[in-house]
C-alpha cells in the first residue's frame, strides 16, 4: 500500500484474522507507516481475550505515538487509561452518560440522521460507510461517495470514509469532504 501521496489522516483498523504475520508483528509494521490511529476492532473476543490484546496494543501504540481507540467497552478504556472510544451508534445512547472523560469519542454513522444525532450525543469524530464495495459488508450495496458528501456536509465533525477504502480510492473520499479514512485490508494484508 502506497499512500505517501495522501492528504487525509487514516485510521488503521483490525483485524487479525486477515493479517499477514503474527497480528502483533503485523501492528508493527503498520505502526512505521505512522497512522493517525488504530482500532482495535476484534468484535469476536470475549472481554478476557480483548482485555489482553488491548494492553499490548496500547503498549505499541504509545511507544510509536499513535492514538489508540478501543471499541465499544467504555469502562475497559478507562481502566487501561485510554483516551479514545469507538462506539456503534446504538452504543452512543446506551453510554453516553459514560463518556465525559474520554478526549475523543467516535461513532459509527450509515445515515445522516444518525451523523447529526452523534453529534449531539457528544461524538467527537464519526465514522461513515461503508463507502465503497467490501468484503467485510457481502451483499450489502456501498453507500457510495454522495453519502459521504451529505455526511460531511450535515455536521461539524470530522468524518472518515470507510469500507473499501485503498489507496487508489482515498483521495475520492477527502474531495468529498472527508477528514480522514480508516482502512483494514490495506492495513492488515500489507508487506
Amino acid at each position: 500500500m502506497n499512500m505517501s501521496t495522501f492528504s487525509g489522516r487514516r485510521i488503521a483498523v483490525t483485524n487479525r484474522r486477515m493479517s499477514r504475520r503474527p497480528f502483533l508483528e503485523q501492528l508493527e509494521v503498520i505502526a512505521q507507516t505512522m497512522p493517525d490511529a488504530i482500532l482495535l476492532r476484534e468484535m469476536d473476543l470475549s472481554y478476557a481475550e480483548y482485555i489482553t490484546m488491548a494492553k499490548a496494543v496500547l503498549a505499541l501504540a504509545r511507544r510509536h505515538g499513535i492514538e489508540c481507540i478501543l471499541r465499544s467497552r467504555p469502562a475497559l478504556a478507562r481502566q487501561l487509561g485510554c483516551a479514545s472510544i469507538h462506539l456503534p451508534f446504538d452504543h452512543l445512547r446506551h453510554f453516553r452518560d459514560e463518556l465525559a472523560d474520554f478526549q475523543q469519542i467516535s461513532v459509527s454513522v450509515h445515515s445522516t440522521e444518525e451523523a447529526k444525532a452523534a453529534q449531539q450525543m457528544g461524538a467527537t469524530r464519526l465514522v461513515a460507510g461503508h463507502i465503497f464495495a467490501t468484503a467485510c459488508k457481502q451483499g450489502l450495496s456501498p453507500r457510495g461517495i454522495e453519502f459521504l458528501e451529505e455526511v460531511c456536509r450535515s455536521v461539524s465533525l470530522p468524518v472518515f470514509a470507510i469500507g473499501g477504502i485503498s489507496a487508489d480510492n482515498a483521495h475520492l473520499a477527502i474531495a468529498a469532504g472527508a477528514a480522514g479514512v480508516c482502512m483494514m485490508s490495506g492495513y492488515m494484508e500489507m508487506e
